[in-house]
């Protein structure tokens, strides 16, 4: 994974995070980045050689679920501690480094979950800046219970006497706690130290510099000659990826906007508008009938994703024999597109397959440009605002890959759709009126099969029942269901009863992710 890198990343120091199936693995990821340090997750079986050929200035084992003393446990090889390359262990990352150098870990008799006080043993290096006590996160059923002998305690807790090891003479440390969630009041201040002091990082991982780079490193794989196709959406994700590419290639790279009749209300209009401000080049498609028959009858959510995301790539190879040739396909794929669709060969599970990854047919001839692949949402909009493009796009929710029908439940008909196109509208819109759209991080209806009676003036109806979902996150990997005030609700629901046809209940979800996804289908 890593020697895979992109040539606009290749220069920056990097910290790389063995990913055990931490929950927090994506937040350490997000918390080094911060610091203007590039990190990436990468799988904890990836071989001591194609860690050493990537040339990280750090490591970082991150916490997963698992005990390490019981069978089948995640584990990495052990010749990794010996490429002299800075490590810290995070939780079962501390686990893993204890026993790898023949320490014991067991069962704690008091399980420490929460805010915990964390009393310093040593201020210097990873504590640096650290007052004692201090507040940090705990979240852990087992602790070392035997040191190894090359390593001393540099914190503990009430309960937890190596909170924090430090090896003797390697730059090796463990800490059972996690400086990467927020509730750990100097966590980054301990990630600081380990990326600057321990590792000797400097911060130029900045979007300034990922323009500069990224836009360099198109030129170079893309040789003279050859030409681009670009997937356009519309979206920040695509058109960011589309400018970018437009700087490198100029007249080489053109653009398809394909309607897939899954679009927002007057979305289509929208994109036409913007990306003739930017000059590029563009193909527009109308392909609405064609999707919507080949979705019919499906109602699997797995199989949609796969129709929608095959029949994509149909309309670029006829675009391509049209207007080509054409070597390459690009797409605005982003880090957690490739984490969720377990690209990562990490312990946890693949959860959907999206249209722009694992979804891609094995027939498709085009080679994949992803100037994106790397980066997280928030990063995206930082170089969407470097690059010119407007707040209206820079700062627009995210819109999945297979449109609505990721947000109609079962098969997709005419009716579903229109009913979830017109009451998503109405969600955003009266957001905005609010002055919370900028808040959340997506605001959505979704609408299935169900059915319930209702009264509309004297008669008895019935309708469908729309859900309107609204979550608050950072970067998509987790989300929490936003406490949108009740006024704000009731206004939503008055509309969409009164203004979409056959609709007479709406409800409201109140699911995080995880458990849930974001998106129901």
């Amino acid at each position: 994974m890593t020697a895979g890198l992109e040539g606009s990343l290749q220069q920056a120091d990097r910290i790389v995070i063995l990913d055990f199936g931490s929950q927090y693995a994506h937040l350490i990821a997000r918390r080094i980045r911060e610091l203007n340090v590039y990190s990436e997750l990468v799988p904890p079986n990836i071989s001591p050689g194609e860690l050493a050929f990537s040339k990280p200035k750090g490591l970082i084992l991150s916490g997963g679920p698992a005990s390490i003393y019981k069978p089948g446990a995640p584990t990495c090889n052990p010749e990794i501690f010996k490429l002299g390359i800075p490590i810290l262990g995070i939780c079962y990352g501390l686990h893993l480094i204890a026993q790898a150098f023949g320490g014991k870990v067991e069962p704690a008799e008091k399980r420490e979950y929460g805010k915990i006080e964390l009393y310093v043993d040593d201020h210097s290096d990873l504590f640096e800046n650290v007052e004692s006590p201090t507040i940090c996160w705990m979240s852990h059923g087992d602790l070392v219970s035997n040191l190894p002998e090359e390593f001393e305690v540099i914190a503990h807790t009430a309960n937890t006497p190596a909170a924090a090891v430090r090896h003797r003479k390697l730059k090796i440390y463990g800490v059972q706690f996690h400086p990467e969630v927020a509730h750990t009041l100097k966590g980054l201040v301990i990630l600081r130290n380990f990326a600057y002091k321990i590792c000797g990082c400097k911060p130029t991982w900045t979007m300034k510099s990922f323009v500069e780079e990224t836009v360099e490193s198109i030129r170079r794989k893309v040789p003279p000659g050859e030409r681009v196709l670009c997937a356009l959406s519309g979206g920040v994700d695509s058109t960011t990826a589309a400018l970018l590419a437009s700087k490198a290639l100029n007249e080489r790279l053109l653009c398809v906007f394909v309607n897939n009749g899954l679009l927002r209300k007057g979305e289509p209009e929208k994109v036409l508008e913007t990306v003739k401000s930017f000059n590029l080049n563009l193909v527009y498609v109308d392909a609405s009938d064609r999707f919507l028959s080949r979705l019919k009858g499906v109602a699997d959510p797995e199989e949609k994703r796969r129709i929608i995301g095959e029949e994509f790539v149909k309309v670029f190879s006829e675009v391509a024999e049209q207007h080509g040739p054409f070597q390459w396909l690009l797409q605005g794929t982003l880090y957690p597109d490739v984490i969720e669709s377990a690209r990562t060969g990490s312990p946890a599970s693949r959860i959907k397959t999206h249209h722009n990854v694992a979804g891609l047919p094995e027939w498709m001839k085009f080679k994949l440009l992803e100037p994106l692949r790397y980066l997280y949402k928030d990063e995206v909009r930082k170089v969407a605002r470097l690059l010119g493009l407007p707040e209206e796009i820079a700062g627009r929710h995210p819109f999945p890959g297979p449109g609505l029908a990721a947000r109609v439940i079962g098969e997709v008909t005419a009716e579903k759709l229109r009913i979830c196109r017109e009451a998503s509208y109405i969600v955003e819109e009266e957001l905005k009126k609010a002055g919370l759209y900028g808040e959340v991080w997506q605001a959505f209806a979704v609408v299935g099969d169900d059915k319930a009676v209702g009264v509309l003036g004297d008669e008895r109806s019935h309708g469908y029942m729309v859900t309107v979902r609204v979550v608050e996150s950072v970067d998509g990997m987790t989300a929490n269901w936003k406490k949108l005030p009740y006024e704000v609700l009731e206004r939503i629901s008055v509309r969409i009863t009164n203004e979409v046809k056959n609709v007479t209940w709406v409800n409201y979800a109140i699911s995080n992710k995880p458990p849930a996804t974001i998106e129901p289908c």
